[in-house]
């Protein structure tokens, strides 16, 4: 039995005994004579020396007993008090509370062993209880305790209304033994231990298979499904083989992926607290202890898309679905218990407004502090703060005890209950049993139709999918050209959609009009105008693709614009307009004629060329064989590309959509690019691969990497890029060698400003590039820095502002916007420019945990240096004007502002580098929250 010290430590510990279905033998085990020792009104039932049984046969109240020392020695007595305590299915639960302190600790299930201090540290009070872990009440509503105990709770027991079986409850007695620990400098890696197991062996934590590598997580490995119910860093990339998952000696857990060229850390739990030891729990809970063995972070509090039994959904967090089965990134939907005691259902990245719900409990204003239950037996239920239980969304606990129970809101956006028995698992409960019924399950300018208990996606007219493969990426215009350049070479027509509505754009156009037929000329005559809504009380809404939350239901009708092409082609060639009436038979022959001609001289010139190429070993791009500058990016076949890199052979970086390799082009002169082949094409890279042909095809600017060619053959889509000599900003100042001069340092930021300030007010679409570091910004043979990695950037039309989107962008370099889930604007690049810049003043990466504790974040030990006007701590032994150092400091400080409102335009940034505009003195900002 372990000891606080020279002082006695008393843990409960279960002889997983459980006689009826009302109540269950526990027992309290002494280390010592004079420990510690359980009582209860009645007598023990048994007394073995310093272990002492008792037996719970009814609910009862405990309020007011004591926990003291079985001898009555004061010396001895660490004064434990048991406040509100009681029984409820079997399970028992107390608030415990040490007297010296008064304060209160709420417990439930007797797992490690916790501490307190004590006066002058003295003695501990110490119980071998696990904390409640879905946090207390308040410290407010508690009793304080009195000399002869303490006074009972005014509204009566405090139950937990987790109603658990007597098996259960025998396991979570148990608990303590049943502890799989985890001690600091072990280790996983995915190809020799893969994963730490619970003590029963039917939960693990630890890497799984995910996309073309792994993630780590939390999976069901018991059962001959991996069914994965928690991921670590979940929208992080997939990690290589290489890769370890660390718990360090000094208490950090870290996965490490690294590559031929860098190193990368992800910070699991909340790095700023140290952990000595680890645990992988029966219950499915991963948690990390402190020295004390306080719980410091738990899995349970962080859930991703599951709940597992006897886990909570607090008020204000939140289940958000993932991609699908086999990617457990952030997918569509969330459901989130709400404050005002309402679970909802909504699409991610929309507002917790009445609009957007799919799914709702009807439960609002049934009081603060309703938290989502799902228990042992399957029972899911809403539950207050008096412990009430407001409402059963599933009809109580399943007959079946030894089955394995999940909550889940899967990727099509419908939250079930799943049941895991004699192999298989059945689905018990389901919010919703209509699939349709999720918004944005299609995607946009897409709807649902239901289909004998499935789910159709359809286009709305004059629109075609995107992809064959995933039918829920919703639909893009076929005309895509039609707009207001292009009138005349397209005709309009109105298509209608009866029943059928969307979720209205901010930008779209309201007009009072009375007849639908008005509706309709209004938008053929709009050029900006793709579609309208009539509603039948006279309202007429216009506005552009793409329409978001397309759903059939209600009154009112959707209008969409179709456009089709005025000329018919002839032979391939010519177009002929289809009223012309006068005869052109001959003219059609000849050029047809002609038109064949020079289609086979221009193959035969094809061939001969090719020939000619392999033969000579050299490569070159389709197109424009002199890839001028000024010419738009030419097409390349995989096979071209294949060859110009020696089959994929040396790789120089990895994103989180794609790998770059190092090709060679022979174009009279031999020229390095750098080709990026991109994953995930059928999903995320698609997107991607479309979003850097838009951008960085409309893009020259001196300070971004510029876009030579691209590759579209079958499923392989790859992009060809200047190749940048000097690597990256981050090779430069991260490496071992000695940094650039300060000069040099400026420079580079004075470049990435400008860069950014490119993107931001000066190209065609306004472009918010979402993934600013050191690792996207090259640096070409001159020195100069140009930003590359276009794949995350979002557009914004020149009348928008701001946008919302999923998170988007790395770990440290994000700016607090997009957890706070508040529309991004291009302050979010400004953020994460302020850490870039920090960055470079100083030379080391924004988070180093080889460094100590307080400078370990970059940022708040910035902060910290120039709030005590110690910037010299900064600077090392560089030469360095200290007043353009604090004008530097000032001007990162400004752009990490924690409110965007806070933080200067680009524009104004790059003034304050150039020296055009002064620095005023930032004021305090609480930018950062490592979790």
């Amino acid at each position: 039995m372990p000891t606080l010290g020279s002082w006695p430590v008393v843990s409960f510990g279960g002889n997983n005994e459980a006689e009826t279905n009302s109540g269950a033998t526990v027992s309290a085990f002494c280390a010592s004579r004079g420990c510690p020792a359980f009582y209860e009104h009645k007598t023990p039932s048994e007394i073995f020396g310093n272990v002492v049984k008792f037996e719970r046969k009814e609910p009862v109240d405990l309020v007011g007993d004591r926990i003291g020392t079985d001898v009555g020695e004061p010396a001895f007595n660490p004064s434990f008090e048991v406040g509100n305590a009681g029984v409820v299915g079997g399970a028992i639960y107390e608030d415990v509370v040490c007297e010296s302190t008064g304060e209160w600790v709420d417990r439930i299930g007797l797992r490690p062993l916790m501490e307190k201090s004590f006066r002058n540290d003295r003695r501990a009070c110490t119980l071998g209880l696990e904390p409640r872990r879905y946090g207390s009440r308040p410290r407010r509503n508690r009793p304080r305790p009195t000399t002869n105990g303490f006074e009972p709770r005014k509204n009566g027991p405090d139950l937990i209304g987790i109603a658990l079986d007597i098996e259960g409850t025998a396991q979570d007695l148990g608990a303590k033994k049943k502890e799989s620990s985890i001690i600091p400098g072990s280790s996983l890696t995915p190809i020799t231990k893969s994963s730490w197991l619970s003590n029963s062996g039917l939960y693990a934590f630890g890497f799984y298979d995910e996309g073309n590598g792994y993630a780590v997580g939390i999976y069901l490995a018991g059962i001959p499904q991996k069914t994965v119910v928690w991921t670590a860093n979940r929208d992080d990339p997939p990690v290589s083989k290489n890769s370890t998952l660390l718990f360090t000696n000094d208490g950090r857990l870290v996965l490490r992926s690294s590559t031929q060229r860098q190193r990368h850390d992800y910070s699991i739990g909340d790095p700023l607290r140290l952990a000595s030891l680890a645990s992988m729990l029966d219950s499915g809970n991963f948690v990390l202890y402190n020295s004390s063995r306080s719980i410091i972070w738990q899995s349970f509090d962080h859930p991703t898309d599951t709940l597992l039994q006897r886990q909570r959904l607090l008020p204000g967090k939140e289940l958000v679905s993932s991609v699908s089965e086999t990617d457990h990134s952030t997918g569509k939907f969330r459901l989130k218990m709400q404050e005002d005691a309402h679970l909802v259902q909504y699409p991610v990245n929309t507002t917790d407004t009445a609009q957007y719900a799919y799914y709702a409990s009807g439960t609002f204003g049934k009081g603060p502090g309703v938290t989502l239950n799902f228990d042992a037996g399957g029972h899911l239920y809403l539950l207050n703060a008096t412990d009430v239980i407001i409402m059963n969304l599933t009809d109580g606990e399943k007959s079946t005890k030894e089955a394995i129970y999940i909550v889940r809101i899967d990727s099509d956006g419908i939250f079930r209950v799943y049941s895991y028995t004699s192999g298989t698992w059945s689905i018990e409960w389901s919010s919703s049993l209509n699939r349709c019924d999720p918004m944005g399950l299609c995607g946009v300018n897409s709807f649902c139709v239901p289909n004998g208990g499935q789910a159709d996606c359809m286009c709305v007219p004059g629109s075609k999918i995107v992809s064959e493969v995933n039918w829920t990426a919703g639909c893009e215009k076929i005309n895509d050209a039609a707009g207001c350049g292009n009138n005349e070479s397209f005709t309009y027509a109105i298509q209608e959609l009866q029943n059928t509505t969307w979720d209205h754009s901010p930008h779209s156009i309201i007009l009072s009009l009375s007849r639908k037929k008005d509706c309709e000329e209004a938008c053929l005559e709009d050029c900006n105008c793709d579609a309208a809504f009539f509603d039948q009380d006279g309202s007429c809404r216009k506005q552009k693709f793409p329409l978001k939350y397309v759903r059939q239901r209600g009154p009112g009708t959707a209008l969409i614009k179709v456009a089709t092409a005025k000329y018919t082609t002839v032979g391939g060639f010519f177009p002929k307009e289809e009223k012309e009436k006068i005869r052109m038979d001959i003219l059609i022959i000849g050029v047809s004629l002609a038109a064949f001609g020079l289609i086979m001289s221009a193959i035969t010139i094809v061939v001969l060329r090719k020939s000619y190429i392999w033969a000579h070993g050299m490569l070159m791009p389709k197109g424009d064989a002199k890839l001028d500058k000024d010419l738009g990016p030419c097409s390349f076949s995989y096979f071209e590309l294949e060859r110009m890199t020696e089959g994929f052979k040396e790789e120089i970086g990895r994103g989180a959509f794609g790998t770059v390799y190092k090709g060679v082009i022979l174009n009279n002169v031999q020229k390095v690019v750098a080709v990026k082949r991109l994953d995930k094409v059928l999903r995320d890279g698609e997107v991607e691969f479309q979003t850097e042909m838009k951008v960085i095809g409309k893009t020259h600017h001196r300070n971004l990497v510029r876009l030579i060619g691209f590759c579209v053959d079958g499923t392989n889509r790859l992009l060809v890029y200047e190749y940048m000599s000097n690597g990256s900003l981050a090779d430069i100042l991260f490496a071992p060698k000695t940094p650039p001069p300060w000069d040099k340092r400026m420079q580079i930021a004075q470049n990435i400003a400008r860069g950014i300030l490119y993107l931001h007010e000066e190209c065609m679409n306004h472009i918010i590039h979402c993934d600013i570091k050191p690792q996207n910004i090259l640096m070409d043979e001159n020195g100069c820095a140009k930003i590359s990695d276009f794949g995350l950037a979002k557009l914004l039309q020149p009348d928008q502002t701001r946008t919302f989107t999923g998170i988007r962008g790395t770990r440290g370099y994000v700016a607090p916007d997009w957890h706070r889930k508040l529309p991004i604007t291009v302050k979010a690049d400004v953020y994460s420019f302020g850490i870039v810049l920090l960055e470079i003043i100083c030379c080391r990466r924004v988070v180093d945990w080889n460094l100590p504790e307080e400078e370990a974040v970059l940022d708040e030990w910035v902060y910290r240096c120039f709030e005590n006007g110690e910037l010299g701590k900064l600077v090392g032994d560089e030469e360095i004007d200290m007043q353009h150092f604090e004008r530097m400091i000032k001007v990162g400080l400004w752009c990490i502002q924690y409110e965007p409102s806070l933080r200067p335009t680009i524009k104004m940034v790059v003034h304050m580098l150039e020296g055009l505009l002064d620095v005023p003195i930032p004021p305090v900002s609480s930018s950062r929250s490592v979790i």
